[in-house]
């Protein structure tokens, strides 16, 4: 190869990866990837799984243009918001927002707390300030010690929106030395 094609090359591939920065930084429309997300990015993780870079650019266009338009006739889109993802499950955050998710998160702590005392089920309810028809509950089912010392927890994550209920049922330990209970499972 010649220095002048190896040359042109890396010029081809720095300009091919500046673009979608560039285009970010002007229209702001390819969503996360202008920033570095990755196939796991909250966004991708509401909208079904990993993606090719190319298809997160192409999905973020018309993501981008689709959440637009649902915006302009009031219908919301959700990720989860990153504070909360030790304590919720990527289902329950995707059907709430910002708000509702940190209504949510508090519920499961506090069940988590009361069930730290009590031998019995605990639930905790929640609703939500910023959306009618938008309720959920966070139950504590049993408990468990681990042979390492680790204590966890079952739980089970019921949101309702609009009639719909999603049901989540997650494991949260804390390890020895841990001030407090994270989702593992």
């Amino acid at each position: 190869m010649s220095l002048y094609f190896r040359k042109s090359v890396v010029v081809a591939v720095a300009i091919g990866l500046s673009v979608p920065h560039a285009a970010q930084a002007r229209f702001g429309f390819l969503g996360d990837v202008g920033r570095g997300a990755t196939a796991d990015s909250a966004d991708s993780k509401c909208q079904g799984g990993k993606k090719s870079r190319g298809g997160m650019i192409l999905g973020n266009v018309l993501g981008g243009m689709a959440s637009r338009t649902a915006g302009r006739v009031g219908m919301a889109s959700f990720v989860p918001v990153a504070a909360f993802s030790d304590v919720l499950s990527d289902a329950i955050a995707c059907k709430l927002d910002a708000k509702e998710q940190e209504k949510a998160a508090g519920a499961t702590t506090q069940a988590v707390t009361k069930a730290e005392r009590s031998s019995e089920p605990t639930t905790v309810a929640w609703t939500s300030d910023t959306r009618a028809n938008v309720t959920g509950t966070s139950t504590v089912e049993a408990k468990t010690k681990l042979a390492d010392g680790t204590s966890c927890m079952n739980v089970t994550d019921v949101v309702i929106v609009e009639g719909e209920e999603t049901r989540v049922q997650k494991k949260m330990c804390r390890g020895p030395g841990q001030s407090r209970y994270v989702l593992t499972a």
